[in-house]
């Protein structure tokens, strides 16, 4: 399945894989996203919108801190690939960064999936802002319980 690397940006403290899957971008960010790295993660996803992938997976899974700044470039990347018809999806986000988004709300104007897996399966709408279980129909946050309890 995979296509091959697109590209990758590095420094200390945060490495972003990006790679084709699909008609997919999946961008891998790992270590810590805060206003110091997160320019290493909005230009891979900018570029990817400009070479445009308008549906963006992000694996969230290696990513093990993210502070405003890094979610700013987030929800950044959500409104110019939902302008473009399409949505970023999020993938496998440890607790503590799910907190972040689960704290600020942002967490309601995402698709989030509990695994990378889960996120390529998913063909549904790529704009969709609910939860990818549907847990968010009934007002229970897909972050709040255990990635066992959540049926994906």
């Amino acid at each position: 399945m995979d296509r091959g690397t697109v590209g990758s940006a590095q420094s200390g403290r945060l490495l972003v894989e990006v790679r084709e899957e699909g008609t997919s971008a999946v961008v891998t960010p790992a270590g810590e996203l805060d206003h110091h790295t997160a320019d290493l993660l909005r230009e891979p996803v900018e570029d990817c919108l400009d070479r445009g992938f308008v549906r963006l997976v992000v694996d969230c899974s290696r990513l093990e801190f993210c502070d405003s700044t890094g979610l700013n470039v987030l929800l950044g990347a959500r409104l110019r690939a939902e302008a473009a018809g399409g949505g970023v999806h999020l993938a496998g986000m440890l607790p503590v960064v799910a907190r972040v988004f689960e704290i600020t709300g942002a967490e309601a104007v995402f698709t989030v999936h509990d695994t990378l897996e889960a996120a390529l399966d998913d063909k549904s709408g790529a704009g969709d802002s609910a939860v990818a279980d549907g847990s968010a129909a009934t007002g229970e946050a897909g972050t709040d319980r255990p990635a066992g309890d959540r049926g994906d």
